[in-house]
């Protein structure tokens, strides 16, 4: 099972979309573990949104559309 999510930070008024296998996990990393990369500029992050794809496939689809403009709609 994979999930979309969206992270929003409202510090910032920022949004992230991602995709994982393990939802928990992902946001430990984005709000305390990791060390690097866009996300850790703009902490901390909230769930907003999840969704739920039985495929890699189906969830890294999803992903990159609600990245493309019409998906920010």
């Amino acid at each position: 099972m994979y999930k979309v999510y969206i992270l929003y930070s409202i510090k910032f008024n920022k949004i992230y979309i991602g995709y994982t296998s393990n939802l928990e996990q992902r946001l430990l990393s984005h709000n305390e573990l990791g060390k690097k990369g866009w996300t850790i500029k703009y902490r901390p992050w909230s769930l907003i949104h999840q969704e739920d794809y039985q495929t890699k496939e189906e969830a890294l689809l999803r992903e990159k559309n609600l990245k493309s403009v019409q998906g920010r709609e």
